[in-house]
């Protein structure tokens, strides 16, 4: 086994490992999910996860089969990446977190420890999750069958942060540069460069000029 997979940790066969990858103690790469019978998880076979180059699969780490994790991504320790997941390069994601199924992730996002991004969620670049954040897709509970076809998690648009202890209700979006301020309980839109502060967030002011990150790279 390589000197950058330790002896504990589990990779199943026909995982793709990028060069210079580490894989922890006790983690697990390329794990099939287990389904309910009532799950709305698709089920078809998963191909293997793929590991981008330098990419760190910390200790006691779930990747699921289906994902793909790009270049120098850190999935920290204890935290969990489901099925179906898309994650871009420089990606943090803290001790603890939880990433469900079918999730996008852009570039040089941050989510913090014990955060959690439910399934059909979509965060662009350089997002900010701070810790124990909860995002959320079944505005019915799992109640209905009418829940299927509107289940959605919320859209995070680029350079967006989203304080401590945020809650995003489902299908909501989070509008380009705004800020959700620690604890704010999200039930609708947040505009781009907008404060929004409280339960329900309202728009408090907009975003400091001197915070914003410009113009996105070609």
């Amino acid at each position: 086994m390589s000197d950058d997979i330790h002896p504990s940790a589990v990779v199943h066969s026909g995982t793709v490992i990028g060069e210079g990858v580490k894989i922890l103690e006790n983690a697990v790469v390329g794990k099939q999910p287990t389904l309910s019978p009532r799950s709305t998880a698709k089920r078809e076979p998963l191909p293997p996860a793929e590991l981008g180059d330098g990419a760190i699969v910390s200790t006691g780490a779930i990747v699921f089969a289906g994902t793909r994790i790009g270049a120098r991504v850190i999935v920290g320790d204890q935290s969990c990446i489901r099925e179906r997941v898309t994650i871009a390069e420089d990606v943090v994601i803290g001790r603890g977190a939880l990433v469900e199924n079918d999730t996008t992730i852009g570039a040089e996002t941050r989510i913090q420890a014990e955060a959690y991004i439910t399934a059909y969620s979509t965060l662009e670049d350089n997002v900010f999750v701070a810790p124990c954040v909860v995002t959320t897709n079944d505005n019915f509970m799992g109640r209905t069958e009418k829940r299927l076809e509107l289940m959605r998690g919320p859209t995070i648009r680029r350079g967006a942060r989203i304080g401590g202890g945020a809650i995003l209700c489902p299908g909501v979006e989070i509008g380009e540069e705004a800020f959700v301020g620690a604890g704010a309980v999200v039930t609708k839109d947040v505009p781009p460069r907008a404060l929004v502060v409280g339960n329900p967030a309202r728009v408090l002011r907009e975003v400091s000029a001197d915070e914003l990150l410009g113009e996105p790279s070609p």
